[in-house]
């Protein structure tokens, strides 16, 4: 080292220091600066990526949350569906089973009419038939009591007593 120090000459020195600057701004021109901007440039292409890969994956979870929210929405109107057919099943069974109901109350009220009908009918007629045979049956006692004279006034009398004494 002390024959540095005794060698050392300040020319030298100068353009040494000359030719490092030179050196240094060389290759900061040339050398440092377009490896600087491919740095920069690969940081930057990274943080792209890295934010890509950020909103890539927020939009995964938006279309996750989005693709449950269907599916919930998707089975609930599903389920709507499902009760209004029950709920259709059941109305239409019902208003079958009241329509029947109806119809076979009618059929009833029907056939009571027709059986009152032919109840009446059959009474008139039995009345119709009663009527004649108590004609003929009278019919034939009023010819007997009046083929007797002497019977035939005394039911004159008997008759006018009645409406006498009424």
């Amino acid at each position: 080292m002390e024959k540095l120090i005794n060698e050392f000459s300040i020319g030298l020195f100068f353009w040494q220091l000359v030719l490092f600057i030179g050196l240094v701004l060389l290759l900061r021109k040339f050398a440092w600066k377009p490896i600087l901007d491919a740095v920069e440039k690969r940081e930057d292409g990274i943080q792209d990526a890295l934010d890509s890969a950020e909103k890539a994956k927020l939009e995964m979870t938006n279309l996750q949350a989005d693709n449950e929210k269907l599916l919930k929405e998707a089975r609930a109107e599903r389920e709507a569906m499902l009760k209004e057919a029950r709920d259709i099943k059941n109305k239409t069974i019902e208003d079958a089973k009241g329509e029947a109901q109806e119809q076979a109350n009618k059929i009833i009220e029907q056939a009571q009419a027709a059986i009152e009908s032919e109840k009446k009918s059959a009474m008139a007629e039995l009345k119709n038939h009663v009527a004649g045979l108590s004609l003929e049956i009278a019919e034939k006692v009023v010819r007997t009591e009046l083929s007797n004279k002497d019977k035939q006034l005394a039911l004159v009398e008997t008759m006018l007593a009645e409406k006498t004494s009424k």
